[in-house]
């Protein structure tokens, strides 16, 4: 009787454990580094360049604005002692004018590009979503996680994904 019943757990036993190892082996998962894909594919890279392309006359003309104003607050420091005080007055208000202008233009600026930047982000992210969405139904994985702590680069699909992402038009 304790010979049946040690055979009968050993056989169970015997079972859990191949199903527990067959289950081990089904489960597929994979890992994408968004951060790469944000920085390495084509279509990030022709992002920046339409955003730079988009916002380098306005960066041009806050810079030449900003050495204008610097300029004459340097001009005013030189003729200072020579001017009346009401022209000194008159000036030193024209410069803080100036600079106030300047300092919102450069603010809406920061927050135009801001804007912009999170629209081509954004745009990027469901492209690349929907690459990695395609990824998991071809390939039949379980999970695919993005930006974990630690990943073994055997579960790291970021280069298909970029490679994916690139050879779309």
């Amino acid at each position: 009787m304790k010979s049946k019943l040690s055979q009968v757990v050993a056989a169970v036993l015997l079972t859990a454990t191949a199903s527990l190892g067959a289950q081990a082996q089904e489960v597929k998962i994979g890992y994408v580094n968004s951060e790469r894909i944000l920085r390495e594919t084509n279509l990030a890279k022709a992002a920046e360049s339409k955003l730079q392309a988009e916002f380098s006359r306005r960066e041009k003309a806050l810079l030449d604005q900003e050495t204008k104003l610097r300029g004459a607050a340097e001009k005013l420091d030189k003729d200072g002692p020579a001017l009346t005080d009401a022209e000194r007055s008159r000036r030193q208000r024209e410069l803080i004018e100036q600079d106030r202008d300047l300092q919102r233009k450069r603010r809406e600026f920061n927050e135009d590009v801001a804007q912009r930047k999170s629209e081509e982000t954004t745009a990027l992210v469901e492209k690349a979503n929907k690459v990695i969405k395609q990824i998991f139904e071809q390939e039949k994985y379980d999970l695919i996680v993005q930006d974990a702590i630690h990943a073994s680069p055997r579960v790291d699909i970021t280069k298909k994904v970029i490679d994916a992402l690139n050879a779309q038009k």
